[in-house]
C-alpha cells in the first residue's frame, strides 16, 4: 500500500466524515471518495458502511487501522532516520504540549537545543491531555509534554518532573476582588458559585475538576460560558467580563499582563504531575532522545 493512500485511510477512519478528513490531507473530497473506493477494490471488502449521519467503519477498516497506525509510523520512522543519517535533510519532530509547556517551558529550551540540532525542524501544538494522549497514540506526536493526570497505558512512558497547581483567576475589576479588597480572607465555594466559566476547549480533566469542586461542596455546578483552545483568548476574554478561570499558578505572571489576578479560594481546584510521555512502540529517534535529554536538563535547573 502506498503511504498516501495509508494516510487518506487513516483520516477517513478518525474522522469518519469525509469533508473533514479531505480537508486534513488537503485533498478534495471527490478525490479521497476516489481513493477510498480505490483501496476497498484493492482490498476486495467493504471499509465503511455509508450511513445518514456519515461513514461507519466495518470490521475490515478496524483490522486495516490497527495494523495500519504500524505502518505509518515504521514509515514516519525509517524516513526521519534516512534523513538524519544522510545529515542533509532536516528531521521533524512533532511535539503536543499543555499551556505550561507551550507558553513557557518548550520556548526556554528550543534555542539551545536547535542549536545543537541545526538540522532538526519541531512543529509545536498545544493542547490538553483529552486531545493529547489519543493523539500520541494515534502517532500523530512524537512526544507530549502535559499534567499526566491520565491513567496508565500499555506502549506509553509517563516521565514525570515536576507538581502542578491550579489557581482562580479573573479580572481585577471583578467584584470578587472587591470583596477580597474589604475582606482579604480567601473566597468561599459559595461566593464563587453564581460566576459563570471560560474553560480550554476539550479539557474533559480540568472542567471535571472544576464540577467536582462544586459538587465536593454541594453546590449546583456553574455556568461554562466559553470554551477555548487558546490560554491567550482565554486571559482576552477574562479581562472583558466577569468570568472565572482556573489555570496553572506557574502561568499567573503571563496572566497579570492582561489584567487579570488570583482570587485565592477555599480548597484546591486541581493539583498534578506534569511531565513528557512518548511511545514504547517505536524506537525513538536521535533527535527525540536528544530533545527528552534537554528537557530533563534544563527542567533540572529552572523548575
Amino acid at each position: 500500500m502506498q503511504s498516501r493512500a495509508l494516510r487518506y485511510f487513516l483520516a477517513v477512519y478518525d474522522s469518519c466524515n469525509l469533508s473533514v478528513a479531505a480537508g486534513q490531507v488537503h485533498v478534495t473530497q471527490p478525490a479521497l471518495s476516489r481513493a477510498i473506493r480505490q483501496l476497498e477494490e484493492e482490498m476486495g471488502v467493504p471499509l465503511f458502511e455509508r450511513r445518514p449521519h456519515g461513514l461507519e467503519p466495518t470490521r475490515f477498516a478496524d483490522i486495516l487501522a490497527r495494523h495500519g497506525r504500524r505502518m505509518d509510523m515504521e514509515y514516519r520512522h525509517a524516513l526521519a532516520e534516512i534523513e538524519m543519517a544522510d545529515g542533509g535533510a532536516a528531521a521533524m519532530l512533532r511535539i503536543g504540549a499543555g499551556p505550561i509547556w507551550y507558553s513557557l517551558i518548550l520556548p526556554s529550551i528550543f534555542p539551545d537545543f536547535l542549536r545543537e540540532n541545526p538540522k532538526v525542524r519541531l512543529k509545536v501544538q498545544s493542547g490538553v491531555i483529552s486531545t493529547l494522549v489519543p493523539q500520541l497514540m494515534a502517532g500523530q506526536y512524537d512526544l507530549i509534554c502535559s499534567t499526566l493526570d491520565f491513567p496508565a497505558q500499555a506502549g506509553l512512558v509517563r516521565e514525570s518532573i515536576f507538581e502542578v497547581e491550579h489557581a482562580l483567576i479573573g479580572r481585577r475589576e471583578h467584584p470578587l476582588a472587591r470583596r477580597l479588597v474589604e475582606q482579604p480572607d480567601a473566597l468561599s465555594p459559595q461566593e464563587i458559585v453564581g460566576f459563570s466559566w471560560i474553560v480550554l476547549a476539550d479539557d474533559q480533566v480540568g472542567t471535571g475538576r472544576i464540577l467536582s469542586y462544586f459538587a465536593a461542596h454541594e453546590l449546583p455546578p456553574p455556568l461554562i460560558s466559553i470554551e477555548t483552545s487558546s490560554p491567550t483568548h482565554m486571559f482576552e476574554m477574562l479581562s472583558r467580563g466577569d468570568w472565572l478561570a482556573q489555570i496553572p499558578r506557574r502561568l499567573l505572571p503571563l496572566a497579570e499582563r492582561y489584567n487579570l489576578r488570583e482570587f485565592p479560594v477555599h480548597g484546591a481546584f486541581w493539583s498534578a504531575r506534569a511531565g513528557i510521555c512518548y511511545r514504547t512502540t517505536d524506537p525513538p529517534s536521535l533527535a527525540l532522545l536528544s530533545l527528552i535529554r534537554r528537557i530533563r536538563e534544563t527542567t533540572e535547573i529552572r523548575i
